[in-house]
């Protein structure tokens, strides 16, 4: 009995660690991956350069002969938030939906394809079969959501200053500091972990219906969106920041473990 074969069993660390390295080698091999970042970065280009070209145009309703001044950015910030006063500042109707803000709904397909795609292949059937736990998936796939988000936030970030500076923007700040930016960004990055369990909920509950999953998870991410540029304003300090990352940290642990116990539940094919 001496030379019996002994099974080691792996650590939570461990499991997750190999489970982690997995996702993160998928993912940067992913060409979704690379699309969305591209997209995050040139889209606050392209969006300002074309609204400051058009600044000053006028245009003609010929049914009743109304004009309409069309009004660019005039601050290079309008691309993050609001700034204070901000609300007379030309083309802020537009720069208050489509900002940064719209990366949450961005990765929500990341991350309903990146796990779509795990069901459609047979991927998680043979995984949870041969050695990973649901927990562990889990709570992989919410921390590559979570740094595919953080990154698509900062490509959008220095899209918005690459725009602003091709279009002679202002940089001026209007009363607030860098310390306010630099925390505005922090608590933007730290939402995302409110976001991403709900979107990885929902596609594990829609499994390889990516169609599904993808409806959802923007119908989802849309009744907290608006709620986004008032918790993480401009002037955000180190309480926006902390109220972030509690809610993020709530959001992770609970729907986490509903997540896990959908998988749990439900067939995986």
């Amino acid at each position: 009995m001496e030379n019996a074969v002994k099974f080691e069993k792996k650590s939570l660390g461990t499991r997750l660690r190999t489970m982690m390295r997995v996702d993160f080698r998928r993912m940067l091999k992913s060409k979704l991956f690379y699309i969305l970042i591209a997209c995050a970065l040139v889209m606050p280009i392209l969006m300002t350069v074309m609204m400051s070209m058009m600044d000053g145009s006028v245009s003609v309703n010929p049914q009743t002969g109304a004009e309409t001044v069309m009004e660019g950015p005039e601050n290079t910030w309008q691309n993050i938030g609001t700034l204070p006063g901000g609300e007379a500042m030309g083309g802020m109707d537009i720069f208050a939906m489509c900002n940064i803000n719209m990366a949450f709904m961005g990765v929500a397909v990341f991350v309903c394809l990146f796990i779509s795609d795990d069901f459609r292949s047979g991927y998680a059937k043979n995984l949870f079969t041969v050695r990973a736990k649901r927990g562990d998936y889990v709570v992989s796939k919410t921390i590559v959501g979570f740094i595919c988000g953080a990154l698509m936030l900062m490509a959008y970030f220095v899209g918005s200053v690459l725009g602003g500076a091709i279009s002679g923007l202002s940089f001026d700040l209007g009363g607030l500091t860098a310390v306010n930016l630099v925390m505005c960004m922090l608590a933007k990055i730290f939402l995302m972990l409110v976001f991403v369990p709900i979107f990885t909920l929902i596609s594990v509950a829609a499994k390889q219906k990516a169609w599904l999953s993808i409806c959802g998870s923007l119908g989802g991410g849309m009744l907290l969106f608006m709620m986004v540029s008032m918790i993480t304003p401009l002037g955000s300090t180190v309480i926006n920041v902390a109220l972030c990352i509690a809610g993020g940290a709530m959001f992770s642990f609970g729907l986490g473990a509903i997540s896990n116990t959908v998988l749990k539940k439900t067939s995986l094919v």
